[in-house]
């Protein structure tokens, strides 16, 4: 694996870093409040292989080296120690940073993630990996639509926004989606919990089709001493519920100063 990832790097002020889910961006993932962390924050965020400027990779992910040069990133833009921001499958990466790089983890915010895929998950994956192989990727953006936007938002959204939004959506899908899928499907951190020392706030995604809330509230029972807050919104919090999200980070951010 390469020595970094393509990366932003933005603001000024105590670290933060940032892990994007599979099939997700930096953009993609943490748009929506990427400025305002960086209002107060030095936020850093690199892109996974097959995603943004990233290349992709020619050989399957492993989670420890997707860990390790995300914080080498991080470093060699002069940010030593962060917060880390996971989100999806980067609540996995962020919990094998916290374990392999404690002294730099100042905090931890792991948003609509899981410790594994358990059989409705794996299930999930497997139709996801399909479509891709299949190559429509209109109907992987119906599906992932389906799967991840909450009902409450889908439901309040005319025909014409869905469309549009699949449609965005299917162009935006990284060249580097199926090594993240094959990714996902690998994770389990199960171990890793109990060894956390960092503060960490969980937040979970209550109308969330691909990540369930169960699978946050494991996470949070897993580690020592963590906060668990709820958010009526599927999994793409960023734009359902922006403004709860960014309060609810700010509130980990302000524990850690």
């Amino acid at each position: 694996m390469a020595e970094h990832f393509a990366h932003v790097v933005k603001g000024s002020g105590p670290g933060i870093l940032l892990a994007h889910g599979g099939g997700g961006s930096i953009a993609g993932n943490y748009g929506p409040i990427l400025d305002d962390l960086a209002t107060t924050h030095t936020v850093v965020g690199p892109d996974y292989p097959g995603s943004g400027d990233t290349p992709r990779s020619p050989e399957p992910l492993v989670l420890d080296d997707v860990a390790d040069t995300l914080v080498r990133t991080a470093v060699d833009a002069g940010v030593d120690r962060f917060t880390v921001l996971g989100y999806s499958l980067g609540t996995a990466v962020a919990v094998r940073i916290a374990v392999r790089y404690p002294e730099r983890v100042t905090g931890l915010v792991l948003t609509a993630g899981f410790t594994y895929p358990d059989t409705r998950m794996r299930l999930a994956v497997e139709v996801w990996r399909g479509l891709l192989a299949a190559g429509d990727r209109t109907l992987l953006a119906r599906y992932l639509t389906f799967m991840a936007t909450g009902t409450t938002h889908l439901n309040a959204m005319s025909l014409a926004e869905v469309e549009a939004g699949v449609a965005a959506l299917a162009d935006f899908i990284p060249a580097g989606s199926p090594e993240h899928v094959d990714l996902v499907a690998g994770v389990d951190t199960r171990a890793d919990l109990p060894r956390i020392t960092a503060p960490t706030l969980v937040v979970a995604t209550t109308e969330d089709g691909l990540a369930a809330p169960e699978h946050s509230r494991q996470l949070a029972a897993g580690i020592p001493d963590a906060e668990l807050v709820e958010i009526a919104a599927g999994h793409g919090i960023a734009t359902e519920a922006r403004d709860q999200w960014l309060a609810a980070i700010r509130s980990l951010l302000a524990r850690v100063g």
